[in-house]
């Protein structure tokens, strides 16, 4: 891999501490969510900040993808939904839904595209094979 960037970010406190990134811009209290027996859901926690870094990587997969398609398409949107569950040998597993809207194509249009950042998009490179992604498209 020839890299062309790299980030720093230091966790201090695990789940229930801070992340900070090396130039400041991240700088978060992160704590256990309710469903997992914190307080409240009031604080950033691992799971939102992958789903945010996944979503956000995977629309830029698929901006480069619709833009060498030469597809005219309106304003595309990337929900990820990801969840945290115990797996079969007691360890701890994420699964990601993600909801793409690619308005001005047809579904048939909109999969393709989808599929085709998937195989772009480096979160989606990284988990491939390790987590469960399925990925759902509309058209609105």
């Amino acid at each position: 891999m020839k890299t062309l960037y790299t980030t720093t970010v230091t966790s201090k406190g695990g789940r229930e501490g801070k992340v900070e990134s090396e130039n400041g811009v991240l700088s978060l209290e992160v704590k256990t969510p309710k469903a997992m027996g914190g307080a409240n859901d009031d604080y950033a926690n691992p799971e939102m900040l992958f789903a945010a870094g996944y979503s956000a990587c995977f629309g830029s997969a698929l901006s480069l993808v619709i833009g060498k398609s030469k597809m005219e398409t309106g304003e595309t949107s990337v929900t990820a939904k990801v969840s945290i569950g115990k797996t079969d040998d007691g360890g701890y597993g994420l699964a990601v839904e993600m909801d793409v809207n690619i308005p001005g194509v047809s579904l048939e249009e909109a999969q393709s595209l989808s599929d085709q950042a998937h195989q772009v998009c480096p979160y989606s490179n990284a988990t491939r094979g390790n987590i469960e992604v399925k990925i759902a498209v509309s058209n609105n």
